[in-house]
Parts: C-alpha cells; structure tokens; sequence
C-alpha cells in the first residue's frame, strides 16, 4: 500500500474508531490519522494472533481491522489517562 492509501484507511479507521469509543468530538482530522495509522498496525497484529490475515492492502477487510485496532488504542488511552 502506498503512502497516500495509508493516509486513507488510517482517516477512515481512526474516524469510525474515534465514533464507537465517544472521542469523536475531542479529535481532529490530523489525530484520525495518527490513531487509525497506529490503529492498523495493533488491528493487524492482532489479527496475526488469531491467525487472520491482517492489512490485505486497499478494501473493507483491511478498513475493518484498522478500525478495530484503533478502538483497541483509544480504549488503552482513556484507560491511562483515568
């Protein structure tokens, strides 16, 4: 995947993900971004422990994974700064 349809999935994954843990509102477009990039990376190897494939390259499969990596992420985070 390239650089740009990293910027892609990871404003895609990182808006879903900020909607479902109820960050949407304190989150701009740069820090979607960040958390679905991020987001990927926790989503895929998450995945490669149940032994899915992860990040598949530019579709839904790899969108869903991100998404579920960046809810991972922003529940750590919140779970931290309580």
């Amino acid at each position: 995947m390239g650089i740009l349809a990293w910027i892609i999935v990871g404003a895609l994954a990182g808006w879903i993900g900020s909607m479902i843990a109820g960050k949407n509102a304190r989150m701009g477009l740069i820090g979607n971004i960040v958390v679905g990039i991020i987001g990927a990376f926790i989503g895929g190897f998450v995945m490669r422990i149940f032994g899915i494939d992860g990040i598949t390259g530019f579709n839904l499969w790899s969108i869903l994974v991100a998404t579920l990596g960046a809810v991972i992420l922003l529940f750590i985070l919140n779970a931290i700064r309580r």
